[in-house]
């Protein structure tokens, strides 16, 4: 499908690539610095988010967007979705985990049909990221394997950003081998901390949610 075909809501796909990846699907990675809007957070850039795409967001989290599963860019388009401004949108709230589910089905999906390979790097740090996100072992593994490949096959001057993902990813892939699960997410979640946990929050890292 096009990612230009508008919902209910005015947004489309395209909008979601333009402001997430800037140019990044035509140069592999976009040309300006995108890391603040990527990794930053902030009050802000939330109510940014919120502004531009809260009535695509609920409509994802509702089952809607069916339409965007069936190409590898559009699909990518939901995965941010669901995966990303859902955490800025409802930041520190269960539902900012919502989307995590059906972002991890079309991940396994994209990947079991061999399409990450269509996608740019900058894409594919993206599309990743579900992996990341989950509290599942086997699903880290795999975050971690794919980020190993992204850096052992990037160009020079990609190295220093890829090699960081994988850090993230080894370091996200610990946590949930020492705990099951993101001890940091807990108070959303109403879960309780076990002794562990709560040692572990006391100085452990957080990585936003």
């Amino acid at each position: 499908m096009s990612t230009n075909a508008p919902h209910t809501h005015g947004a489309t796909a395209q909008d979601v690539l333009s402001f997430w990846l800037g140019d990044g699907l035509l140069y592999d990675w976009p040309s300006t610095d995108h890391n603040s809007l990527w990794f930053g957070g902030g009050a802000a850039q939330d109510e940014l988010i919120r502004h531009r795409f809260a009535p695509l967001v609920n409509e994802a989290l509702q089952g809607g967007l069916a339409d965007w599963e069936s190409h590898v860019n559009t699909r990518l388009a939901l995965i941010i979705v669901l995966d990303q401004f859902t955490r800025n949108i409802y930041r520190g709230q269960a539902r900012a985990f919502a989307g995590d589910p059906r972002a991890r089905q079309l991940v396994l999906q994209t990947l079991a049909l061999g399409q990450n390979t269509l996608l740019p790097r900058v894409g594919r740090v993206f599309l990743y990221m579900p992996l990341m996100h989950a509290e599942d072992l086997a699903l880290q593994d795999e975050c971690v394997a794919r980020f190993t490949h992204l850096l052992a096959t990037a160009t020079p001057e990609r190295r220093e950003a890829l090699a960081s993902n994988l850090r993230f990813a080894q370091q996200h892939r610990d946590i949930v081998a020492q705990y099951g699960r993101f001890p940091y997410r807990n108070a959303a979640l109403g879960r309780d901390n076990t002794p562990a946990e709560t040692e572990f929050l006391k100085s452990g890292p957080r990585f936003g949610q």
